[in-house]
């Protein structure tokens, strides 16, 4: 199929523990997460946030390639700052997050969109929270805004020795509106 048809990213530090995708003999797509009692929720993204309400997160963690950079994003935390449609403190938020988990904290609707903009994230950190999300009903763009597939051309090893060496950037929301509405408002 040229896509995935699995994936599971664990999380056991908290009580959403593990996430999960699978391709159901139907054909359909279904992701799940995995709690610490060991129950089972299926993952459906929730109606996005705007912009101005939504929680957004990015991978932090090396303070000169990702936290500088989005620092520099003025015209987001613009927008994040901005009060509610109907007045009153703002609500939107940035938040840290770190590799595939943060598109699975998407899918199961802990965030409304985590962004990578600045340094990309390589295919073993993206495949599968991005299939995860994919499942859940989410979206994950390029920064051109056009969606990701979910072939990453993994057709010889060739091909995977330099998937190996390639990183994407990318925007992961709740929804296309807001995904689009976060890459407007990103100085690229």
């Amino acid at each position: 199929m040229a896509r995935p048809v699995a994936a599971a990213v664990g999380d056991i530090y908290h009580h959403l523990q593990l996430f999960l995708a699978h391709r159901d003999q139907d054909g359909t797509d279904r992701a799940f997460v995995v709690t610490a009692d060991g129950q089972r929720h299926q993952l459906r993204t929730r109606q996005p946030a705007g912009l101005a309400r939504a929680l957004v997160t990015n991978y932090l963690m090396r303070p000169a390639e990702r936290l500088q950079p989005l620092l520099r994003q003025q015209r987001l935390l613009d927008a994040l700052s901005r009060p509610g449609p109907h007045g009153g403190s703002s609500r939107g938020r940035l938040g840290v997050d770190f590799g595939s988990i943060s598109l699975c904290h998407v899918a199961s609707g802990q965030t409304d969109a985590t962004v990578e903009f600045a340094k990309g994230f390589a295919i073993w950190d993206l495949a599968p929270g991005h299939y995860i999300l994919h499942a859940a009903g989410g979206t994950v763009i390029d920064l051109a805004g056009a969606p990701l597939s979910l072939d990453y051309g993994l057709t010889s090893l060739d091909r995977i020795a330099a998937a190996m060496d390639r990183r994407q950037k990318f925007i992961a929301a709740s929804g296309p509106s807001l995904a689009s509405e976060i890459l407007a408002s990103l100085d690229l």
